[in-house]
């Protein structure tokens, strides 16, 4: 497959740490922006490029790279999902938009949680897919994102070594070798030392003392046959929140390209039932 067609982008300015670029596409008056939250180790064109169009008809979309990640911003400062979700606050706020339904796969489930946590007033709903409220709780988890922590410290001196361990753990994607050029390229572009640092923060991320107070609309997608993030992790979502709508795909963490016409009509269906509960 070539490039795919991709909306355009504009440079949005984040405070003081500078610009990125940010993916809006259709009606900047459509009643509803859905802001969308890339996963670990992708980029915003990696995790949505099939979701883009299908989207764009009915509402308005926005994208960004998270720091580290792609084009996103590059900082001395240690990765944190906190930042992430500032981040998107700042980009909702220089767009003009009053509130979204914001979108999180995977990694970008912890960063919309935490949007909502700390920017309240910017969220009309969630849609929480292929992620969890807590990532790491069992020993062996634990030490495989210790390991992430310790390659971060290595990766400004050894940053091929980094690459490397970070190219075997790429799972929203296939294994670089079947990759598109276009796909290469996105992810060469990486801070592969915040990406590892990401990988901690991942593992120490958890919400489950304060999911269960979100007061707007959620709808979950949870992958049934997910191998990253395991499907009783998903669900702890399910338990935690306030009736939130649930739609199920038998598909593997990949589902957002590796089943797209599915992933797309379940994010549309969740994305209207979050737009309907929050009128």
């Amino acid at each position: 497959m070539r490039t795919p067609a991709l909306p355009p982008g504009r440079f949005v300015r984040i405070g003081d740490l500078g610009t990125v670029v940010v993916r809006d596409a259709g009606p900047r008056d459509a009643e509803l922006t859905v802001l969308l939250l890339h996963g670990w180790t992708a980029t915003a064109d990696l995790n949505w490029f099939r979701c883009y169009g299908p989207l764009a008809e009915r509402y308005r979309v926005v994208a960004f790279d998270h720091r580290g990640h792609g084009s996103g911003l590059r900082t001395a400062k240690r990765f944190q999902l906190e930042d992430c979700a500032d981040d998107a606050a700042e980009v909702i706020a220089e767009l003009g938009v009053e509130r979204v339904v914001a979108a999180g796969y995977s990694m970008g489930g912890p960063i919309a949680q935490l949007l909502w946590r700390r920017h309240r007033d910017l969220v009309r709903g969630l849609v929480l897919c292929a992620t969890a409220p807590v990532f790491s709780t069992r020993p062996a988890e634990r030490l495989s994102f210790l390991g992430a922590s310790g390659l971060a410290a290595l990766a400004r001196i050894a940053p091929e070594q980094a690459r490397t361990w970070l190219t075997d753990q790429l799972y929203l994607q296939r294994r670089s070798r079947d990759w598109e050029p276009w796909a290469m390229q996105e992810a060469s572009s990486h801070d592969w030392r915040m990406l590892l640092e990401a990988g901690t923060a991942i593992g120490s991320f958890d919400s489950t003392g304060w999911i269960g107070d979100v007061d707007v609309p959620v709808s979950l997608i949870v992958t049934m046959r997910d191998r990253v993030v395991s499907r009783r992790r998903q669900t702890m979502l399910f338990d935690l929140l306030d009736a939130p709508e649930v739609a199920r795909l038998d598909a593997d963490h990949d589902a957002a390209v590796e089943h797209g016409p599915e992933f797309v009509d379940a994010l549309l269906r969740s994305i209207g039932s979050v737009e309907e509960r929050s009128r």
